[in-house]
């Protein structure tokens, strides 16, 4: 019964890696640009593959079917870069954590036409090809689920320091943000009472003045 509960919670698990992990098809419309953002951790490896569906099966793409590609990071540098393709792919290892952009640009056409893209994106566990590994490393189906297993609770682990890291910075964020505030809280009543003041001295001058008191 344990054995069972235990393969059962490793299905489950790596059901869901491969969930998060599926590819996406979206449509682009010629002279118009796509964006796709993803949530990289600092020294994850992350792949990408990407083609323009054929929408006619069977025949050659047309040339006015592609596409220009560009990967960038937070800090708007750049990773990878495809001109007029039709298909390719790209893999790096990310050296600055955020959220990196890939672009797709359609080269303009007349008329317009839309272009269908099936785009793979994976990182962190799920950019590892586990198929080569199993055969690689010779194991049976259960060394193969325990080793993608160790590899996701490591991951999830990684994952909860890093945001414990950013709850940590955002702390920091926030008792500099109140002190800043209760001083400029202090210098506007400051501002205020001398404000006050001065209007009533001036106040004062002037009935003085008139001979009113």
């Amino acid at each position: 019964m344990k054995l069972q509960r235990f393969a059962l919670c490793i299905t489950v698990i790596i059901g869901l890696v491969s969930t998060i992990a599926q590819s996406i098809r979206f449509e682009l419309e010629s002279g118009h640009t796509k964006c796709i953002a993803e949530d990289i951790k600092i020294n994850s490896m992350t792949v990408g593959h990407y083609f323009i569906v054929n929408p006619n099966e069977g025949q050659p793409l047309p040339e006015s079917h592609r596409i220009t590609l560009r990967v960038t990071s937070a800090y708007g540098n750049s990773y990878h870069s495809s001109e007029n393709v039709q298909s390719g792919q790209f893999a790096f290892q990310a050296v600055e954590a955020g959220d990196y952009m890939a672009c797709f640009f359609a080269i303009d056409h007349q008329p317009p036409l839309k272009i269908s893209v099936e785009f793979d994106w994976r990182s962190g566990v799920a950019a590892k090809d586990w198929s080569n590994v199993a055969k690689k490393g010779s194991v049976d189906a259960m060394e193969y689920e325990l080793k993608k297993l160790a590899d996701t609770i490591t991951s999830i682990h990684e994952e909860m320091f890093y945001l414990r890291e950013r709850e940590r910075e955002m702390q920091e964020l926030n008792k500099v943000t109140n002190s800043r505030m209760a001083w400029l809280s202090i210098l506007s009543l400051f501002v205020c009472l001398s404000v006050a003041g001065m209007q009533i001295w001036h106040l004062k001058s002037f009935f003085e003045k008139k001979k009113l008191i």
